[in-house]
């Protein structure tokens, strides 16, 4: 890992006013070294220019003076912990912020979101979906950093992004390989935005035809195949929930309402 010393003597003349940086810059904050180390390899084996610290008064004062894409911090840290750092960075700075900890409570996971984390990770992380995380950040806040609007026709929840129009699909942007039926059912439960869709709802917008005794029960076979294939890309929560005595639901209040 490089030193203190070496990140602020990088970071010195990376001038940010050039329009777009060829690679995003991430900062990463964890006071174990160890843990620092192995996620800037992460993303410097993704080509990303990344400024590992583990004391967060460092990592704030090279904030000042730079500016960064995305910022991956841990919670419990002596000097700091991440929560007061994510409280300082959210004065000057929407950049997204990442938090990687192994406080997995729900309380801890709602604190995060509450002071201005977009998301939550926990340890031990797996870095194919951090990294997908992350490139998904960066792309969003990227794109509405420019302006770009948000087309009509796309639906987007917990890092998931599905375009109607297109019939594409994708989790924290790793395209999905959907059926039809299954692609019918995503949608219509994003459309409801985390409002329960009943399972008859689901069978007649996806089969076209009016439900029947075992609608259920095929409904309930293609949100499993749904669910097996989300989990492949992402397995640290479920994006699907059941709604006992009615139908399923899009977990839209797990992300705090961040991809709406």
């Amino acid at each position: 890992m490089e030193t203190q010393q070496e990140n602020a003597t990088r970071a010195e003349g990376l001038h940010d006013g050039q329009a777009m940086r060829a690679v995003p810059r991430l900062l990463v904050v964890d006071d174990e070294a160890a843990i620092a180390d192995l996620v800037a390899g992460v993303f410097k084996a993704e080509g990303m220019d990344v400024f590992a610290f583990t004391d967060p008064h460092d990592a704030l004062r090279s904030l000042e003076a730079n500016e960064y894409d995305l910022a991956i911090v841990d919670i419990m840290m002596p000097v700091m912990d991440g929560y007061e750092l994510c409280r300082n960075v959210r004065k000057t700075s929407d950049m997204p912020i990442v938090f990687l900890s192994a406080k997995d409570a729900e309380a801890d996971i709602v604190a995060g979101f509450t002071i201005g984390a977009d998301d939550y990770v926990t340890k031990p992380f797996k870095p194919r979906e951090l990294v997908a995380r992350v490139k998904a950040h960066i792309r969003r806040h990227s794109k509405s950093a420019s302006g770009a609007s948000d087309d009509s026709s796309i639906l987007r929840a917990q890092g998931l992004e599905v375009d109607v129009r297109e019939h594409v699909a994708s989790l924290h942007d790793v395209p999905l390989q959907l059926t039809p039926k299954e692609f019918d059912i995503l949608v219509q439960l994003l459309e409801r935005k985390g409002q329960p869709v009943p399972s008859a709802q689901l069978y007649e917008a996806a089969w076209g035809e009016p439900a029947n005794a075992s609608s259920s029960n095929t409904v309930m076979v293609h949100i499993r195949h749904l669910r097996c294939k989300l989990a492949k890309v992402d397995s640290s929560a479920e994006i699907i929930e059941t709604a006992w005595g009615v139908g399923y639901r899009i977990a839209y209040d797990k992300s705090g309402g961040k991809d709406g």
